[in-house]
């Protein structure tokens, strides 16, 4: 099989394609021809070396892929030869509450990644396809999807009628746009392009912001809502997270997922959030049963991710490189067949 890998720290243009054997699934594991994949941030910013020395050579990169199942091990039940699935993030965080032990094992990170034509994974760490997503779609959940899953709905617990905030226009964002939408709660998105908010209100926001015109767009969101949103999901990091405090009402959450935006930690408003008993709700990923019910959401209501853009494998690295700039909306994917 083709895969493309990191050999060393050598950024994007050093990634390598070569040539691997496919061995045979082993009890309990199924083997995975893969179709597609797809670019998270986090995936960018391990291909750049963001993770300095932690970072273990060769890994194939990216946490996202769907595909077919070529065959499974003895003691495989659940699936069979043809099955469309989805490999989870964390292969071993099936359910229940996150540990060191569940969380180890993180795909494109602590382990190869989807970024390769056959792959093996433990079948519990697999999910069926819903019927009405195509591969590439399906390989846009595991990483933002289900991030934006447990921001809105496991953690964030969001019901109808109350207010989500959302950053920006990628993947995680524009997922939680649509989950949040499916809750039944009213959506404040905010972007720095007018083409990128006219996507936002085709999708459903409610509000929008510029936040390049309206750079207190936190105080500006909570004079719209007359209290804050009831949960804000901050994906600048602390670059933003003043506006997303001042956004946020008295006893709401800020789901903290990214950190695209850089800003002195001693400017933070700290006793803001302290007096107005704002919880700070950090957010990685999720299990495989946050998958499946992320599966389950979007099968009911017949709703699909945005796709941005659609890549060959050939032409990985230009994938993260089109990633890179900035101009996508939504996920950038990568056709494996």
């Amino acid at each position: 099989m083709k895969c493309w890998e990191m050999q060393g720290p050598g950024g994007i243009d050093a990634l390598a394609l070569v040539d691997k054997p496919v061995r045979a699934p082993a009890r309990g594991e199924v083997l995975v021809r893969l179709t597609a994949a797809s670019l998270n941030y986090r995936d960018l910013l391990t291909v750049k070396g963001g993770y300095g020395s932690r970072q273990k050579f060769p890994l194939v990169p990216l946490s996202d892929g769907a595909g077919v199942v070529e065959t499974v091990g003895d003691g495989v039940a659940a699936f069979v030869p043809g099955d469309r699935v989805i490999g989870s993030f964390f292969e071993s965080w099936t359910g229940g509450e996150p540990s060191e032990i569940k969380m180890r094992a993180a795909l494109g990170g602590a382990v190869d990644g989807t970024l390769t034509e056959y792959r093996i994974f433990p079948a519990q760490a697999l999910v069926r396809t819903p019927a009405h997503l195509s591969d590439i779609e399906a390989a846009t959940l595991p990483c933002a999807g289900v991030t934006a899953w447990s921001a809105v709905v496991k953690l964030g617990g969001i019901r109808p009628g109350q207010t989500v905030l959302t950053q920006g226009t990628g993947g995680v964002s524009m997922f939680a746009l649509q989950i949040a939408k499916l809750a039944g709660a009213r959506v404040i998105a905010t972007s720095s392009s007018e083409a990128k908010i006219a996507r936002l209100k085709q999708l459903g926001a409610d509000v929008t912001l510029n936040y390049k015109t309206t750079p207190d767009w936190g105080k500006q969101a909570r004079e719209l809502t007359r209290q804050g949103a009831d949960l804000v999901v901050e994906v600048g990091g602390v670059g933003t997270l003043n506006e997303s405090i001042r956004a946020t009402k008295i006893g709401g959450t800020i789901a903290f997922i990214g950190v695209l935006a850089g800003a002195p930690a001693a400017e933070l408003r700290l006793p803001l959030m302290v007096m107005q008993q704002q919880r700070l709700q950090g957010v990685t990923v999720g299990s495989v049963d946050d998958l499946q019910a992320l599966a389950n959401a979007l099968a009911l209501h017949q709703v699909k991710p945005v796709v941005d853009r659609v890549f060959p494998f050939a032409e990985a690295r230009e994938a993260f490189h089109y990633m890179s700039s900035g101009a996508h909306v939504g996920k950038v994917a990568i056709a494996l067949r």
